[in-house]
């Protein structure tokens, strides 16, 4: 299994990038992401894996990638689409430089799914940017 990370350019927090990505399906399905380059180890990232995003600098959610098809773009422009589930999972978080494109990134060196934090800590209810400077700075 492989996986994806790419950079969530202009969203703030993982609940903009579920609205992005409602509208976007609402208006045409399926929930997919286009990119100009197809993956060349495509069947592995078929094999159960997921696109990582980073979000203001913090690899901060993952969707499973359930295809991955050729596409065109608006202006007709031949293109790859990310078939994306479109159930977002949280993760525990990692500060992660910018870069262009999309990168591979190995399950094994993939953040783990955030579990569900303890309500006596109340975590649950900071403020989600209170919550990535908190990762960033690794003290949650």
């Amino acid at each position: 299994m492989l996986h994806l990370t790419k950079l969530a350019v202009g969203v703030r927090d993982i609940e903009e990038l579920r609205g992005w990505q409602a509208e976007r399906s609402a208006i045409d399905p399926p929930l997919r992401h286009r990119t100009r380059n197809a993956p060349r180890r495509r069947d592995e990232v078929l094999d159960g894996g997921s696109i990582y995003w980073v979000i203001n600098g913090t690899m901060l959610v993952r969707q499973r990638i359930l295809d991955i098809i050729e596409d065109r773009r608006a202006d007709n422009s031949a293109c790859t689409a990310l078939v994306l589930d479109p159930e977002l999972v949280p993760l525990e978080g990692r500060p992660t430089k910018p870069f262009q494109g999309w990168r591979y990134l190995r399950a094994e060196d993939a953040p783990a799914d955030w579990g569900a934090p303890s309500p006596a800590l109340g975590m649950a209810d900071l403020p989600p940017a209170l919550m990535r400077e908190l990762r960033a700075l690794c003290l949650i």
